[in-house]
């Protein structure tokens, strides 16, 4: 039971194969007998959760049908869920209280979905590691000294594990894509906007009233299949309601039902990144496979966007965003003091961030080439389909304290480990959807991902794809470590 998918338990549960409570209590079980040396689900509402299970037992019983009614899942710890504590990692936002779930989070319970608890995150989401001094450091179930990712790490851990079929996250730079590549999942980063982001917002800022989606970032479902990704968008996706008022949300179709029939285009170099060997050896071997199978696969297109002028553009405007929270606001004076940090030495929030914040007018010339990155993906995406390329350079690194080091070795090579996710820039900087799965394994017996990047709001196409590949192919696997029981 505990690593059916997401869509099996809901069918199981319309026909009674199963009920809500004997899931809750499965997933309730195992997270409290083999948590302990992940710690994914850091914050449990096990209680609430029983008395929603029951709730649930009854609409399905009178013939409700709602898409994921008596369903158990985790959300991310950064999402506001009424009643929960949303500290982000700080130790003085605990006693924040919290009133109204986020967006994401009341369409998913709208759905029936029970939400049991909230996972692990970095501190203030920045790292690739999900670790924090309010709930300490989650590990990967694939190899305990290794980290999940982040910063939606306990997500993707707690999906490893089996503990949930279906979590909820973010992702800004890869925050989705990596832990599902260091975890063996799947994971999807929307199309920018496509699902309102109100209510994922850093303890004590107002999350109550509309606001617009926040620049390069987006909250997105990871799984261990493509048919719960695509199951979570939609009950997920579609304007806020503020918005609703004027327009309605209409997703074209997957461009393709067969595999063979997609255009693929497979990269596998940065400008500006190496990557391990083992990482381009899995991708060469799908890529192949596309193209023994039928697809059409290539390896360059006049189309393509200078891969390092993005990165650097999409590191402009990060730097932007963050410099909101340089030292000299008042919400990182208390976010450096809850941590023991002299107030304008924090490392995420340095003179190098300071630096980083951008006039209004130099904000708009850097938009103005993201506009004109964003033109040359739709001239691409007109001889293809989908871009296939790696979700980050490595598989999972070993745990090396919060923030990490400073380098990190590829093959021989010095990397910085900021660096990591410049291929999420392929899709952040411009809005477009990409879909996270596994392709393989590492000599070690780590996952190796890889992602799908589509055309700007054809979401379905690339978890469509992903669906496809895993059915050709294979798709996730259980880690094979001892703690699983």
């Amino acid at each position: 039971m505990e690593y059916q998918t997401a869509t099996r338990l809901v069918a199981d549960l319309r026909s009674r194969r199963v009920s809500a409570t004997e899931l809750l209590d499965h997933a309730v079980g195992r997270i409290e007998a083999l948590d302990g040396a992940i710690n994914a689900v850091v914050v449990r509402d096990f209680d609430r959760a029983r008395s929603e299970a029951r709730k649930a037992d009854m609409a399905l019983a009178a013939g409700d049908t709602r898409p994921l009614l008596g369903l158990p899942m985790t959300v991310k710890e950064a999402f506001n869920v009424a009643g929960l504590p949303t500290t982000w990692g700080l130790p003085g936002a605990r006693d924040i209280p919290v009133l109204e779930d986020a967006v994401v989070v009341a369409r998913l319970k709208a759905a029936g979905a029970i939400v049991i608890g909230k996972t692990n995150v970095p501190t203030m989401l920045a790292d690739w590691q999900s670790a924090n001094p309010v709930h300490g450091v989650t590990r990967n179930p694939w190899d305990l000294s290794r980290t999940p990712g982040g910063s939606s790490g306990g997500g993707a851990a707690a999906l490893a594990a089996g503990f949930v079929s279906l979590e909820f996250g973010s992702d800004l730079a890869s925050s989705l894509r990596a832990p599902a590549h260091f975890c063996g999942v799947y994971a999807h980063k929307p199309s920018h906007g496509l699902i309102p982001s109100r209510g994922f917002v850093p303890p004590g800022v107002p999350a109550t009233c509309p606001a617009p989606a926040i620049d390069l970032a987006v909250v997105g479902p990871m799984a261990r299949c493509a048919d719960d990704l695509a199951l979570a968008l939609e009950v997920t996706a579609g304007p806020d309601a503020h918005e609703a008022v004027g327009y309605r949300l209409q997703l074209p179709p997957p461009r393709h039902d067969a595999l063979k029939d997609h255009r693929v285009l497979v990269l596998d170099q940065h400008p500006l990144l190496p990557n391990a060997d083992s990482i381009r050896a899995a991708l060469a071997e799908r890529a192949a496979r596309l193209e023994a199978l039928g697809c059409r696969v290539g390896r360059e297109s006049p189309h393509l966007p200078d891969l390092a002028q993005a990165a650097a553009t999409f590191i402009e405007l990060l730097m932007a965003q963050m410099s909101a929270d340089s030292p000299d606001s008042a919400f990182a004076q208390a976010r450096m003091a809850a941590e023991g940090l002299p107030v304008g030495v924090d490392p995420m929030t340095s003179a190098a961030v300071r630096g980083g914040a951008l006039s209004h007018r130099d904000w708009i010339i850097a938009d103005r080439l993201r506009m004109a990155f964003a033109h040359q993906w739709r001239e691409l995406f007109r001889d293809w389909d989908v871009v296939l390329c790696p979700a980050m350079p490595t598989a999972a690194l070993p745990l090396n304290g919060s923030g990490g080091p400073a380098m990190i070795q590829i093959d021989g090579a010095a990397v910085q480990y900021e660096a990591q996710p410049l291929w999420g820039t392929l899709a952040t900087l411009t809005g477009n959807p990409a879909t996270a799965f596994p392709i393989g394994l590492d000599g070690q017996g780590l996952p190796i991902g890889a992602q799908a990047v589509g055309s700007f709001l054809e979401d379905r196409t690339t978890i469509a794809f992903a669906g496809l590949m895993a059915r050709e192919f294979g798709g996730f696997t259980p880690p094979p470590t001892p703690w699983r029981g």
